[in-house]
């Protein structure tokens, strides 16, 4: 692997990053979300046609009301100023299980009632109960396997990426992606050795973890990162920002990777050749970079690809698939990302999918260029995944110009 580009390029002009629809909503979702996610199922739960008894009633709204006074506490005290981890760990708990049951309640609310009507089930207040134990039911069922699901080591997607321009010196060539591993306040250090031991099992010529290391400092999670120094490959480990870094002094983040072995493409590229072929491999900061204020910090493509040979393919790491634009236009062949989790507790991919173009898996952008977005290899909050399962991906990358012998 050889250093081909200039060290942390803050050369060339600054791409404006514009605030995007789901930014412009965020803004606004800290102040009626919470009130939402509690207040709509408790009416659907506990009065629109229930006729549950005062006490029952009293008791359920007083939960009700102490998750959303409790909830929104929680999550200022774990991830505001005082950074405590129990009480992000119970804010962060609250949202998931309050997400799920909103969603539930409302989806069988809609669904549910009206197909026992017309099943001719009961009176209006057995269809009300059922649908109310049905929720309830639902939700529980969801959170304890959504749990399971983010707690494992996630499984090995394995797939075979064509690029057109890649050389047959480089056919087979194995690159493995991890991502989002949001090391945070619930302690991962064992399964953060676990998904290491299992990258290593993949015999990866390049490893690349393309942001999201985790939810706080490099100083405070430096336990759950460290057995990211294990992690082997026969050419390359490499690594870029996310968002999230910049939440935690993110500069910190990229001394830590450096320490541990992996090469942080701050705007930068490497080669890698085998058999008379080479591969461009480049990585630029998150898109976020420039507006955190860090000196030298940005999402810069023309930087990462200086000195390269157009004529070379390039594999690209960039944390957000929107980025894919900028790349495209570049004649990137294969962009790999993360970031989205898949949504990671459904339906939230509509929102998701409201400021990313992707949600998850290989798609095409424009003539030549390639996006694999990974559903990510942790979670973010919540320690929830439902129906957006982790991944740990193998991607193998195929020259057409033999037949792939490896």
């Amino acid at each position: 692997m050889t250093d081909a580009s200039e060290t942390r390029s803050a050369d060339g002009s600054a791409h404006e990053t514009r605030p995007s629809r789901l930014h412009r909503i965020m803004r606004f979702l800290p102040l009626i979300a919470p009130v939402l996610l509690w207040t709509v199922p408790c009416w659907l739960l506990l009065y629109a046609g229930q006729h549950w008894p005062l006490p029952v009633r009293l008791a359920g709204t007083a939960l009700f009301v102490l998750g959303l006074v409790g909830m929104p506490l929680a999550m200022m005290r774990g991830h505001g100023r005082r950074q405590q981890d129990w009480a992000a760990i119970v804010g962060d708990t609250l949202l998931g299980a309050i997400w799920v049951l909103f969603t539930w309640s409302v989806v069988l609310g809609i669904l549910l009632r009206p197909a026992l009507t017309a099943a001719g089930v009961g009176d209006g207040q057995d269809r009300a109960r059922i649908a109310t134990w049905a929720a309830l039911g639902t939700a529980a069922v969801l959170l304890a396997w959504g749990y399971a699901e983010a707690r494992r080591v996630p499984r090995v997607r394995r797939l075979e990426v064509q690029l057109p321009r890649l050389g047959a010196g480089l056919d087979g060539t194995r690159v493995v992606l991890i991502t989002d591993t949001h090391y945070g306040p619930l302690d991962r250090t064992r399964w953060s050795e676990r998904v290491c031991e299992t990258v290593n099992t993949l015999e990866a010529d390049l490893v690349c973890h393309t942001g999201d290391i985790a939810d706080g400092t490099a100083e405070r999670r430096r336990a759950q990162a460290a057995p990211l120094g294990t992690v082997r490959a026969t050419r390359a480990r490499v690594y870029v920002t996310g968002n999230h870094e910049y939440y935690s002094e993110a500069q910190g983040w990229v001394d830590l990777m450096d320490e541990l072995g992996w090469e942080p493409l701050r705007n930068r590229h490497l080669l890698l050749e085998r058999g008379g072929d080479t591969l461009v491999v480049a990585g630029v900061d998150d898109v976020t970079a420039e507006s955190s204020g860090l000196a030298g910090h940005r999402a810069h493509l023309a930087g990462a690809l200086r000195g390269a040979d157009p004529e070379h393919p390039v594999l690209l790491l960039a944390h957000q698939p929107k980025f894919i634009d900028r790349a495209a236009a570049e004649g990137v062949d294969l962009q790999l990302s993360g970031h989205t989790h898949g949504g990671q507790i459904w339906p939230f991919h509509h929102l998701v999918r409201i400021d990313q173009p992707v949600l998850a898996g290989l798609s095409r952008h424009g003539t030549r260029t390639l996006l694999y977005t990974s559903r990510g290899t942790g979670f973010w909050g919540p320690p929830f995944r439902v129906f957006a399962p982790s991944e740990i991906t193998l991607l193998v990358l195929r020259s057409p110009h033999q037949p792939p012998t490896r």
